[in-house]
């Protein structure tokens, strides 16, 4: 299952997925620093030009844009080279890669901490922690138990803890 980005171009409204999506921001922000900044019709008419083969694309307006419609809208307007050279001066610079070659791995999720189901000797707080940052659960609980035993770390901040942290929610299963 994909998640999905509701977004703006043109001033019509389109669903994309994740992945879509992040294709076309690098490809639109690429075209952004290789025009000149005062330079706004240019860029509008590209976002028009992407919303009108959307359109032509999509059968329902309730569809989502997929990376293959996005690599389409991509292939009739060109690479960005075709609109200017990438400026030395701006912050940011260019991707100096073809778009198709930007298709990769997505960006993982950011990471929560949570108390764990599976992995617990108390209340999961150390085997969540273990899991956040992907070390031995074992290690986790040596350290807490030296560090409350030698009053590094108090009982009492592995209960607010306990009572603050959530737990680990059903459908997660962040353990490989």
């Amino acid at each position: 299952m994909k998640e999905t980005v509701n977004v703006n171009i043109a001033s019509q409204a389109f669903t994309l997925d994740d992945d879509a999506y992040a294709v076309l921001r690098r490809y639109l922000d690429d075209i952004r620093r290789r025009l000149p900044q005062e330079d706004n019709n240019t860029m509008e008419d590209v976002e028009a030009r992407i919303a009108d083969i959307f359109r032509e694309r999509l059968s329902s307006p309730m569809m989502v844009v997929s990376l293959a419609s996005v690599q389409y809208a991509m292939e009739q307007l060109g690479q960005p080279d075709d609109f200017g050279e990438c400026p030395s001066d701006r912050t940011g610079g260019c991707t100096g890669e073809q778009i198709g070659e930007q298709i990769g791995e997505p960006e993982p999720a950011p990471r929560k901490l949570y108390r764990s189901r599976s992995d617990r000797a108390i209340a999961g707080i150390c085997g969540g922690l273990a899991d956040y940052l992907r070390v031995d659960p074992l290690v986790i609980r040596l350290l807490t138990l030296f560090l409350i035993l030698f009053g590094g770390l108090s009982i009492w901040i592995y209960i607010i803890l306990w009572l603050v942290v959530p737990e680990e929610p059903q459908s997660i299963n962040t353990r490989k």
